[in-house]
């Protein structure tokens, strides 16, 4: 980095909506596609001007192939180890820029294969595959913890889907809605609920309710980082799909649907792919760029 007083150059920062195919919905995230000369403050102080709940920073992976690239995510409060929308558009940005094809993200836990491809009319989506994933319990008094910070009660839950830690590359408390009228009613304690997350080592809580037929909604809390909610969140729905799998409620290998967003009124769609075993889940969607935000600079932004 330059010292004081010397001039730097200013990086390009794009801007697109993930998990959707139309800037209006989708869960924004801001991508930089060469990020090697930002410090860890720059990297914050970007993130936060922008608002979104994640910005990915990457940078070439020297020794490697062409396609690898070292990934970092930020939130506009801190790093986080894994964001899977911020993924997606970072696939997406390169493959608009250089082809589709197949990528290598490195990131905190691990290696993060990517594959984009283009449509016949030309729309780019993009499929990450997690690092293994696993599931785990919370103790009864933690989930009672989690519910009187969302202002939840455990009639609220749904029984056959019971509380879990879910995690490929991220932490998520999984828990499971009755009704699609109660998890579409979301006022939780900000701050009650940040100072949970922030003591378990969570990135959000997957409030997810199933429709049936494969198809599941979801709201993701985001206090920690700074975010009240995501409105798509593909490092949740790799670990939900881990848990689907662990809970034997699919017959693998297995597709299922989230819907996430429509409370927003920024409707997402997030396919997930769960293979036999105990392997790593696959997450597809599209992504595309904002209009009028597309490309700006920093510092100069």
């Amino acid at each position: 980095m330059p010292g004081d007083g010397q001039a730097r150059s200013a990086v390009a920062i794009l801007r697109y909506a993930a998990f959707t195919d139309t800037p209006a919905g989708g869960n924004p995230a801001g991508v930089i596609l060469d990020a090697s000369a930002l410090s860890d403050a720059d990297r914050l102080t970007v993130a936060a001007r922008l608002g979104y709940s994640e910005t990915a920073f990457l940078s070439r992976r020297h020794g490697g192939a062409g396609c690898e690239y070292d990934v970092r995510y930020f939130s506009p409060q801190a790093e986080v180890p894994f964001c899977g929308h911020a993924t997606i558009a970072a696939a997406v940005a390169l493959a608009g820029r250089d082809g589709p094809g197949r990528l290598v993200f490195h990131i905190a836990a691990g290696t993060v294969p990517v594959t984009t491809r283009r449509d016949s009319a030309g729309a780019i989506t993009a499929s990450l595959t997690s690092v293994t994933p696993s599931v785990g319990d919370m103790p009864p008094a933690d989930v009672d913890a989690a519910l009187a910070a969302l202002r939840w009660h455990r009639a609220d839950l749904d029984r056959s889907l019971p509380p879990k830690i879910g995690y490929a590359g991220a932490r998520h408390l999984i828990l499971a809605a009755a009704s699609r009228e109660r998890l579409a009613r979301l006022d939780y304690d900000v701050e009650a609920l940040r100072t949970f997350m922030l003591g378990r080592d969570l990135t959000t809580v997957d409030l997810v309710f199933d429709a049936g037929n494969g198809l599941y909604h979801a709201r993701n809390p985001f206090p920690v980082g700074g975010v009240y909610e995501d409105p798509a969140t593909g490092a949740a729905a790799a670990a939900f799909g881990a848990y689907l799998r662990e809970l034997g409620r699919v017959s693998t290998p297995a597709q299922v649907t989230i819907r996430q967003g429509d409370d927003m009124g920024r409707p997402s769609r997030i396919i997930v792919d769960i293979p036999d075993g105990e392997g790593p889940i696959t997450v597809t969607g599209g992504a595309v760029p904002i209009p009028g935000k597309a490309t700006t600079s920093w510092p100069d932004s």
